[in-house]
């Protein structure tokens, strides 16, 4: 069974809609900063040689350093942490899985295409944790990771790391995903990790494959992850913008329920008429099949601030 699922993004679906073209729109609908780390020249040898060792390497220390990941955990990088969804279900046989509601889908889809039974609340062998959550920003704590099998989804921690699990990582059954296009911009390089108990980490290795992961990311995010300086003030800016946000949305009548840096969550009165009003500003938003008065909003990207102010 394939299991539906919604996503932020779709823009030409929008653009079919309301008109205009890409370069027209603003496209709040993703968690995605809108300020993409800067992206450094690259070796030659990341576009023409198959990554080496060498690359990998460098790759694991600097994610070492930056996430604090406890020495007993390995570490893989792969293809976007939805690569990683996608084949984590596989690591063990099919039985029950936790998945509390709302979250990102992807999970339960994965879950349920591997013919887990997928539940929401009630005992279960494996459960999964998006953490901060994704829309309404739910922290979790330590004592929340209790099932033989616990995927902790930690692709949004990276503007909180105050509040990471990583620490858990080593303990059997264990696996912490990283997603590298949210909190540095790039989803377009297609990098996310997967730390966690040795011998999980290793399935999933033989899974991947060799070389999931091209020298172009291994490199960009070798430097992204040395580079601490970029994300401390980044996350000063996210704090500042999200307030900015806040403040905004909140004046029009919405009412803040939660989200991380990245993005908001707003109770409103009626979501597909906000997106609607936004969209004829060729501003697009995210709502939700399941709540008919959530809307949650991105974070513009500094030139686009006076067009969303505008549209109200």
């Amino acid at each position: 069974m394939t299991t539906k699922r919604d996503h932020g993004g779709g823009l030409d679906a929008a653009i079919r809609q309301f008109g205009g073209q890409r370069a027209d729109w603003v496209d709040l609908s993703t968690g995605i900063n809108p300020v993409a780390y800067p992206v450094p020249a690259l070796s030659q040898q990341a576009w023409t040689a198959l990554p080496d060792t060498g690359l990998v390497d460098r790759l694991h220390a600097a994610a070492r350093a930056f996430w604090d990941i406890p020495h007993g955990a390995d570490i893989i990088p792969a293809p976007g942490a939805s690569a990683l969804i996608a084949q984590i279900p596989r690591l063990k046989s099919a039985a029950s899985v936790h998945i509390p509601h709302p979250t990102y889908n992807e999970h339960a889809a994965s879950f349920s295409n591997c013919d887990w039974q997928i539940q929401r609340d009630g005992e279960a062998q494996a459960r999964v944790l998006v953490h901060p959550n994704n829309p309404d920003g739910r922290l979790w704590t330590a004592s929340d990771v209790k099932t033989p099998f616990s995927i902790i989804d930690e692709s949004f921690c990276d503007v909180t790391p105050e509040n990471s699990l990583v620490r858990l990582a080593a303990e059997p059954g264990n696996i912490v995903l990283k997603s590298f296009g949210k909190f540095w911009g790039l989803a377009g390089l297609r990098l996310g990790f997967a730390i966690g108990e040795p011998a999980l980490i290793g399935q999933l290795r033989e899974m991947l494959g060799p070389w999931p992961v091209s020298g172009v990311a291994l490199e960009v995010g070798t430097h992204a992850l040395r580079d601490e300086a970029w994300a401390e003030a980044t996350r000063i800016r996210l704090m500042m913008d999200s307030e900015r946000l806040d403040a905004l949305i909140c004046n029009q009548g919405a009412t803040l329920l939660g989200g991380t840096t990245l993005f908001r969550l707003y109770q409103v009165d009626d979501a597909l008429r906000w997106q609607d009003r936004l969209a004829h500003h060729h501003i697009w938003t995210r709502i939700f099949p399941y709540a008919d008065n959530w809307i949650r909003l991105g974070l513009p990207a500094p030139d686009a601030w006076d067009r969303l102010e505008a549209a109200f």
